[in-house]
C-alpha cells in the first residue's frame, strides 16, 4: 500500500538532493545551539555540508524534467549513450565540439555534435537523461546556470549551450 500518488512521488524525487540538504543543515544548526561546545564543529561542518548538498540539489532538480520519454541515456566514462526506439548513438565528452538545445521539436532534444560523426539527438525527457547533468557540468567553460535558464524557458528554437573555444561555426551565434 503507498500513501503518495505517483505524480507526488515523482515531484518529492525530483528535489531529493535538497530536501536532504536541508535536513543536514537543521541537523547542524541543533548541533550548534544544542547539546554542548564539542558537538559545535561538527555542526558547523554539517551546516556547510547541507548548504552546499541543498544548493546542488536545486540545482539538479531544475535539471531534472518529467520522465516518460522515448529511449534511454547512459553515461558510463566520459561516453554519452542514447538507445532510441528509430535512432541511437554515443559521443566521447571529451571529442564534443558543441551542445544545442533544439527548442523547435517536441519534446525538447539536446543536441551533442562531435567532429565527422552525425549528432546525437536526445529528448529531454528520456529515461535516465538526468545524468546528463554531471556531464555536460564536466565540459570546460559551460555555464550551469545558463543552460538551466534555456531549459526552463522551453524555447521554441535552437540554442547553443555550449561551444568548444577552438571550433568555429559559420553563421552560428551564442546565446
Amino acid at each position: 500500500m503507498t500513501f503518495f500518488r505517483p505524480e507526488a512521488k515523482a515531484a518529492l524525487w525530483r528535489w531529493r538532493e535538497a530536501y536532504l540538504g536541508g535536513l543536514l543543515a537543521l541537523l547542524g544548526i541543533w548541533l550548534v545551539s544544542g547539546p554542548g561546545f564539542l558537538l559545535a564543529v561538527p555542526g558547523y561542518a554539517a551546516i556547510a555540508g547541507g548548504l552546499l548538498l541543498a544548493w546542488l540539489g536545486i540545482q539538479r532538480g531544475r535539471f531534472r524534467g518529467p520522465d516518460g520519454g522515448t529511449g534511454a541515456v547512459q553515461v558510463d566514462e566520459g561516453q554519452v549513450s542514447y538507445f532510441g526506439p528509430l535512432t541511437g548513438g554515443t559521443v566521447a565528452l571529451r571529442e564534443m565540439d558543441r551542445l544545442t538545445l533544439e527548442g523547435n521539436m517536441f519534446p525538447a532534444h539536446w543536441r551533442l555534435s562531435q567532429q565527422g560523426q552525425p549528432p546525437l539527438l536526445i529528448p529531454v525527457n528520456a529515461a535516465g537523461a538526468d545524468a546528463l547533468f554531471d556531464a555536460f557540468a564536466a565540459l570546460p567553460g559551460l555555464r550551469t546556470e545558463k543552460m538551466l535558464n534555456t531549459l526552463r524557458a522551453e524555447p521554441h528554437a535552437t540554442v547553443v549551450i555550449w561551444q568548444r573555444p577552438n571550433t568555429a561555426h559559420a553563421g552560428t551565434l551564442l546565446h
